[in-house]
């Protein structure tokens, strides 16, 4: 078991301070595993909502919780949404008996009654699969490839990490949407999915997507806020700057795994993703989800305009604009698009993200960084040098 010794001391520090923290992120990412790090599964104080005995337990909720003392942990919380009224009545307590650390599988959208119900109670913490840095910094290929989930970067063979990724998609389309109330067919959003991976790296066009599948313009977005909304894509969305120019006003489209993207494409090895025509759109990608996980900035967009300048990244940062550019190349190079944003929108500095191990100036407020500098030192690394 690869230690995921951060994410675990932030969960342990939010619980010292908030009467309810909520953990959400993907199936299988691994909350159930840090969970039972703080209670053990055994215990009296632990529901997991797929254990039958679980469930029957909560049959009188209120019965089976009010009398809990410590930590209480209850997983899969989407499946019951009713509880969340009643935590809320548990968390107002006064002496509080307990905490609670809930998980779930989708995002507060798609659990909109945790949002109503126990707001101003909860801090909420997002887990993703394993970063860069958990993985290893030298296992960055293996991790590109195969992506963060643990069972698929720990699998024995590159066949195995496959047919995993492959049966975790079957499984999240025909058993967990779902139970999340969601009736679309399972077929109809693996052909959408499958479309969406080609629209990785690429800004938003609904009215071809709806065309494609034969839907509505709005039944397209559904789908696509249905995929987000169990942590599959992110909709990065575009900056606005004050310019006498004609903005991208859209959202562009990105899978958050590169290892789910690639079992989409049929990219089985290694060989197979060097050589394929879509390997500058995964590794763009797979270098803006690590920078957002480790960097874990204010706010952060894209910008493009129609004339054809554009950003990967705008990240805030206390206050500070900072850009960032994603090259897989050897040697990236200043280029006119990376001036145009610098000036447009008054960057403090713009970093130019690669696979290489030198960091060094290109240009005034310009720097190449290696994407494993950022992943190790996370915000502090797009500090300019002499601040450190």
């Amino acid at each position: 078991m690869i230690p995921r010794t951060a994410i675990f001391d932030r969960i342990r520090i939010a619980l010292g301070r908030s009467r309810v923290v909520t953990l959400i992120g993907p199936r299988q990412s691994g909350k159930t595993t840090l969970a039972r790090q703080f209670v053990p599964a055994q215990s009296l104080n632990y529901f997991d909502l797929e254990d039958p005995v679980s469930m029957a337990r909560l049959d009188e909720p209120m019965i089976a919780l009010r009398e809990l003392r410590g930590l209480v942990v209850i997983d899969e919380i989407q499946r019951r949404p009713a509880l969340f009224p009643l935590l809320r009545v548990l968390a107002d307590r006064d002496p509080l008996p307990a905490h609670f650390l809930i998980l779930g599988s989708a995002s507060p959208d798609l659990m909109r009654r945790a949002s109503e119900s126990l707001a101003g109670r909860q801090e909420t913490i997002t887990l993703t699969g394993f970063s860069l840095v958990e993985a290893g910094i030298e296992n960055a290929g293996r991790h590109w490839l195969r992506g963060g989930f643990p069972p698929a970067f720990l699998a024995s063979s590159e066949e195995d990490s496959l047919a995993w990724r492959r049966n975790f998609i079957r499984t999240l389309l025909e058993h967990d949407l779902p139970q999340l109330g969601i009736r679309t067919p399972a077929a109809t959003l693996l052909r959408f999915w499958t479309m969406l991976a080609h629209y990785h790296g690429q800004v938003w066009n609904a009215a071809e997507a709806a065309r494609a599948l034969g839907v509505s313009e709005p039944t397209a977005r559904h789908y696509l806020d249905l995929l987000e909304g169990v942590f599959m894509v992110r909709q990065l969305q575009p900056w606005y700057a004050n310019l006498q120019k004609r903005q991208v006003k859209s959202p562009k489209v990105y899978f958050r795994d590169t290892g789910i993207l690639h079992s989409l494409f049929g990219i089985r090895a290694q060989i197979e993703l060097e050589t394929h025509p879509k390997i500058g759109a995964s590794w763009e990608g797979y270098a803006i989800e690590e920078v957002l996980k480790a960097v874990e900035p204010d706010e952060a967009y894209f910008w493009a305009t129609h004339g054809g300048a554009e950003l990967d990244l705008l990240l805030i940062i206390g206050g500070r604009r900072l850009g960032v550019e994603c090259k897989r190349m050897d040697a990236p190079r200043l280029t006119p698009s990376m001036r145009t944003a610098l000036d447009d929108l008054a960057l403090d500095h713009l970093f130019v993200v690669y696979p290489g191990e030198q960091h060094y100036p290109l240009a005034d407020r310009v720097t190449v960084s290696p994407l494993t500098t950022i992943a190790a030192e996370g915000a502090r690394a797009l500090l300019p040098r002499r601040s450190l």
